[in-house]
């Protein structure tokens, strides 16, 4: 099986959203990287202070598809649905 990647920003739109990401982030970063099958998880601030650069790895799709769907019912997904993302998914090797 090939390993799912996503890389990409997650994108604010006023400093209300990056508080947002600043509450959230920790505990999400901290349950992802604890999920079955998360090979890497990574959501950095960028030196544009309203971008962040995500950067993810899971071992197959059933471990991407299981990260989304605990994601979309987190405090995270509710918090930060309406905030802008830019990513792009691939099959890695």
């Amino acid at each position: 099986m090939s390993a799912i990647e996503l890389k990409g920003r997650l994108i604010c739109e006023d400093d209300e959203e990056v508080e947002t990401v600043i509450r959230y982030l920790p505990r999400h970063v901290e349950l992802t990287r604890g999920e079955a099958g998360c090979l890497h998880f990574e959501v950095v601030q960028t030196e544009d202070p309203i971008v962040w650069s995500v950067a993810e790895r899971f071992a197959d799709q059933s471990a991407f598809d299981a990260h989304q769907k605990r994601v979309k019912a987190s405090g995270w997904g509710r918090a930060t649905a309406g905030i802008t993302r830019d990513y792009v998914i691939s099959r890695g090797a």
